[in-house]
């Protein structure tokens, strides 16, 4: 225990001032986003543009390219927002997907993770390669569900978040892990809080 206490403390002290902001940053856009906050978007796209930096400075491509992605969803999510809260009752219009959907989309997903993670295995190190596959793939679909406001990207989330500190913690990025331990919480209590929204509305149309 003293060892990792000492290895984040050691981190700690060398994260660089845009990094940290760029955390922080991250924390108040998921934490904005469980309360159907519009300014979560602003959040991530000054966190996600900080991250496209670093990770291109630390010669990371495939981060770079997901966080790039990430900076677009926060422009169509900005806009998407404002556009709902202009129709009628749409403020808070949480909607849902049936299973058959979720069923199709985790099959689909699953398959894309094992393929990519097979054209990318002869440059890249294998040992954790089909995580970091599962993790960015579900994580492009699952920002998608944020900006259309369904209820069960949160459960998505969960998930992704929890292999993402096991993988980051397993490749010594100690203070990354406790961020994405961090955003785990921050997802139970997103569905807990867009489920309350959803139960005091009208019925989704997607609803099974």
């Amino acid at each position: 225990m003293s060892d990792t206490m000492a290895l984040l403390a050691q981190q700690w002290a060398s994260q660089s001032g845009w990094e940290i902001l760029a955390v922080v940053l991250a924390l108040a856009y998921v934490y904005l986003a469980a309360r159907q906050n519009i300014w979560c978007w602003p959040c991530a796209l000054i966190s996600t543009g900080i991250y496209s930096w670093l990770f291109w400075e630390h010669t990371l491509p495939l981060q770079t390219v997901l966080n790039v992605y990430y900076l677009g969803m926060a422009v169509y999510g900005w806009w998407h927002w404002r556009a709902m809260a202009h129709e009628e009752d749409s403020d808070t219009a949480v909607q849902t997907r049936p299973w058959l959907y979720h069923l199709v989309a985790l099959v689909t997903l699953l398959l894309i993770s094992i393929l990519l993670a097979g054209v990318l295995r002869p440059w890249f190190n294998a040992q954790f390669l089909y995580v970091d596959a599962l993790v960015t793939v579900f994580s492009l679909f699952t920002t998608y569900l944020v900006t259309q406001k369904v209820l069960e990207n949160w459960l998505y989330w969960i998930v992704i978040n929890m292999l993402a500190a096991w993988l980051y913690w397993q490749s010594g990025l100690l203070l990354t892990a406790l961020l994405f331990t961090g955003y785990f919480g921050f997802a139970v209590y997103g569905y807990i809080k867009w489920r309350g929204s959803y139960l005091n509305q009208s019925p989704s149309p997607y609803a099974a």
